[in-house]
């Protein structure tokens, strides 16, 4: 097995298997596995942010926000040679970390961060395969290049492969 490529939080990282992705401490934070299996590469975003509407362009890292990391690794993708119809996603984290008041905006950021993933993926018809999200837990996030395999591995909990 080659050595773990580790993707910090709000970056994103593309290889080509038999390489593993790996990030760790995904909280709030939900960490989405591309791949495309004909060709085996992949990418792995460690989002962490929704949206980036109410920043301004000059300051943003696009790689924080769900809207512009996203895309931005698809592009990635597709300049690498993957098909466009053979992307597929899978994802984890979203998790609700700490006890907030009721209707807190900041309490439901793992919640928004999911929703905006899906909705993102879902504009740019990639499939989602399996996911890992929600709940009041952190996970640490690998992605096998060379099978396609997503593994959560939680404190107190079973490893988990999708």
């Amino acid at each position: 097995m080659s050595q773990s490529i580790v993707i910090g939080i709000s970056d994103y990282k593309l290889a080509k298997g038999p390489e593993v992705l790996v990030t760790y401490a995904l909280g709030s934070c939900v960490g989405v596995c591309l791949y495309d299996k004909v060709s085996k590469v992949g990418g792995l975003s460690h989002i962490m942010l929704p949206d980036s509407t109410n920043f301004s362009n000059r300051e943003i890292n696009r790689k924080k926000f769900a809207d512009t990391a996203i895309i931005d690794l698809v592009d990635e993708m597709k300049r690498a040679g993957c098909g466009n119809n053979r992307i597929v996603a899978k994802i984890a984290g979203g998790a609700q970390m700490f006890e907030v008041q009721p209707g807190s905006k900041l309490g439901a950021i793992g919640e928004r961060n999911i929703i905006c993933v899906k909705q993102v993926l879902n504009q740019l018809r990639i499939p989602i395969l399996a996911e890992d999200t929600g709940l009041n837990f952190g996970r640490t996030q690998y992605f096998d290049l060379a099978t396609g395999i997503m593994k959560i591995q939680s404190l107190n909990r079973r490893i988990e492969e999708f």
